[in-house]
């Protein structure tokens, strides 16, 4: 079986974070993500989509995305049953994020004060604006290349 999904979206709020009781964080957000088609009156129909965020992608979403800032999300389809106030039974989707990217750059976004690249900061936890790669050069005399 396969549950995954991608969107890519602007956020409608700014993310809300929040921790269990036994300290894990937890961010919820929503995504507005237009579809490809337009209806039959030729508007594009938009979807909000809830999207969930555990750990370290909750704690970076809530640091680095505001309302309206673009955001590429991976991750698999949860459908929830409740019951609401009047004991009838209710259903509601939302996506589990497993990686939240950037869709745009800082210029590009309304908010967020994390510029650069797209996803996650290093494990040190700067952002990605200030971090570079570091590659070592091949020697081209040496005849084979590493891959």
């Amino acid at each position: 079986m396969l549950n995954r999904i991608i969107l890519m979206g602007r956020l409608t709020r700014d993310p809300e974070l929040r921790r269990t009781q036994s300290g894990t964080a937890v961010a919820s957000f929503s995504l507005a993500v237009d579809r490809d088609f337009k209806n039959q009156s030729g508007e594009k129909e938009t979807d909000f989509v809830d999207i969930v965020a555990w750990r370290s992608s909750a704690e970076f979403v809530s640091r680095y995305f505001t309302k309206g800032r673009m955001a590429v999300v991976e991750g698999r389809l949860q459908i929830r049953s409740w019951q609401d106030r009047d004991g009838n039974k209710r259903r509601s989707a939302e996506v589990v994020a497993d990686n939240v990217y950037f869709g745009d750059s800082k210029r590009d976004g309304e908010g967020g004060s994390y510029g650069g690249g797209y996803g996650q900061p290093p494990a040190g936890g700067y952002p990605a604006s200030n971090y570079r790669h570091t590659f070592s050069e091949v020697d081209e005399d040496d005849g084979e290349l590493p891959f």
